[in-house]
């Protein structure tokens, strides 16, 4: 007996533990799938053509932009756009930011954030589907394809084929064009950080710094891979705007939609419906949306945050709109509110006024206030600065005579591109001498130094007094007054306050 309760117990485990298996393995199938890859048909349409004038725009934008020269006086660099992290300069055409003017590139990324919010919050995710270094370079990759193994159909008969020469030709040679664009994203990163012809030289002699050829390489892989093989991947699971920007919705937000009211319910044989007397709306069923969409999605399912706004699904649907006889328009840019208002049988139509709201005006009036503090800001900023370093150790010196000295570095900056004179003098401390070290003989109340084009001079100067008063207090406030000398306009004046001390009181 217990022979037959053992045996006829192991096959209900066994079946208990095939059951356990497959449930495992049902949950593990709905945890994680593989991609599958994506293959967008091509299109033609007005929002293709859009697509198309920005990327050559953009692309033309970040190939060029590093050969531009621009003339500047002494030897400053000619190159229009230069980041030199070298000598600490960012120079944009006439403008030029030095490190302690960072704050302009602080608004310029304020300025970026509030902008996207704002176009965001009007046109939904028109940033990624237009303009994304990731859209733009996917869409360069996805052109090269086609040209290469040929339309969509073409393209996944090829993936479901065997190896074979033909096969192994077609792979290659796309691969390899895929480098060269991966290589020339990398190349031409690096120019905007160092002399364009220069470097280039340097990269193909194998004397560049290695920093360049490590920065090549690393941008080389990741437009490689991303553009090339991740794809969708990477918007959809990498990049965190998808699940951000929904906070930047609203009902007014104009955003690619399926106008459900007008093709559900969706059916192929409209003539044999009609003949059945079946009632059907304008969706034909084609599938053309999906196919062309490069995120691989069914923009008939509503808004999803795939969806990248790239509008090719509207080109498709009306492509075939056309061919069928009905209106244009099944799939458009629209917005939430419209959308109901339609589907009630209202039909109201996007208008301008749309873009006045509350949100919207909030972000642009952000936007603006920024970019016209940083406009003005750059209008009257001093091309003149002056910074003075006290010596810590000593603090000051008390002198046979009983006079006191501290000593200071005085650095003068000259942001022009032509050399320029200044007088260097004190004011506020009574009985104040001054003397430059280094400089034979140079003393008195003032001082008269040149500046070399663009450049910083630091002067260490002693400052002495024996005034009574001065000595009689622990530290005294004082001030470092620099005039220019010999301008043609209205000459620069500066003032730095500093500290004279006088009785050994450490700060």
């Amino acid at each position: 007996m217990a022979e037959l309760i053992t045996m006829s117990g192991a096959p209900q485990d066994a079946v208990a533990r095939d059951d356990a298996e497959a449930v495992n393995k049902a949950q593990n199938r709905s945890l994680y799938a593989s991609r599958v890859a994506i293959h967008p048909k091509a299109v033609q349409g007005t929002f293709r053509r859009l697509k198309w004038a920005l990327l050559l725009g953009l692309l033309a934008i970040y190939y060029v932009s590093p050969w531009l020269r621009w003339d500047r006086p002494g030897d400053a660099p000619d190159q229009a756009i230069l980041v030199d992290l070298a000598n600490r300069r960012f120079y944009f055409f006439f403008i030029e930011i030095w490190p302690q003017e960072f704050y302009y590139v602080a608004g310029l990324l304020i300025m970026a954030g509030v902008g996207l919010f704002l176009v965001t919050s009007l046109f939904g995710r028109a940033w990624c589907g237009y303009a994304c270094p990731q859209t733009v370079w996917t869409d360069l990759y996805i052109l090269v394809e086609s040209k290469i193994e040929g339309d969509r159909n073409a393209r996944i008969r090829l993936d479901a084929a065997p190896w074979s020469t033909a096969k192994l030709a077609k792979r290659s040679a796309k691969l390899a064009v895929w480098l060269l664009i991966a290589i020339a994203t990398g190349g031409f990163w690096v120019f905007y950080f160092a002399d364009a012809p220069t470097l280039l030289r340097q990269l193909f002699t194998g004397t560049a710094p290695s920093t360049a050829y490590f920065t090549i390489a690393i941008l080389t892989a990741t437009t490689f891979t991303f553009a090339g093989f991740m794809r969708e991947q990477v918007c959809t699971y990498m990049c965190p705007w998808p699940r951000i920007q929904g906070a930047m919705l609203d009902e007014d937000s104009l955003i690619v939609t399926y106008n459900a009211w007008r093709g559900e319910p969706r059916m192929a044989g409209r003539k044999k419906a009609d003949a059945q007397g079946l009632a059907h709306g304008d969706c034909v069923d084609c599938n053309a949306c999906v196919a062309v969409c490069p995120m691989g999605i069914d923009i008939r399912d509503g808004n999803q945050l795939e969806c990248i706004n790239c509008a090719l699904c509207i080109d498709a649907c009306n492509t075939v709109m056309e061919k069928v006889g009905s209106p244009r328009g099944l799939i458009s840019y629209t917005t939430a509110r419209i959308y109901a208002d339609d589907a009630a049988g209202k039909h109201e139509h996007w208008t301008w006024r749309h873009l006045l709201r509350p949100r919207t005006l909030i972000y642009f009036g952000l936007w603006a206030a920024v970019g016209l503090l940083m406009l003005a800001s750059l209008v009257q900023r001093s091309q003149l600065d002056v910074n003075v370093v006290p010596d810590r150790n000593p603090l000051f010196v008390t002198l046979s005579d009983g006079a006191i000295r501290n000593g200071y570095t005085v650095k003068i900056l000259n942001k022009r591109q032509q050399e320029r004179s200044f007088r260097l003098s004190v004011d506020g401390l009574p009985g104040a001498s001054m003397e430059m070290v280094g400089e034979s003989g140079a003393s008195g109340q003032s001082f008269d130094i040149t500046v070399a084009p663009d450049k910083l001079r630091a002067v260490k100067i002693y400052v002495t007094t024996a005034d009574p008063e001065v000595r009689e207090h622990e530290h005294r406030k004082f001030h470092f007054r620099l005039e220019e000398l010999g301008p043609t306009g209205e000459p620069e004046r500066v003032s730095y306050d500093a500290i004279f001390h006088a009785a050994g009181e450490k700060e």
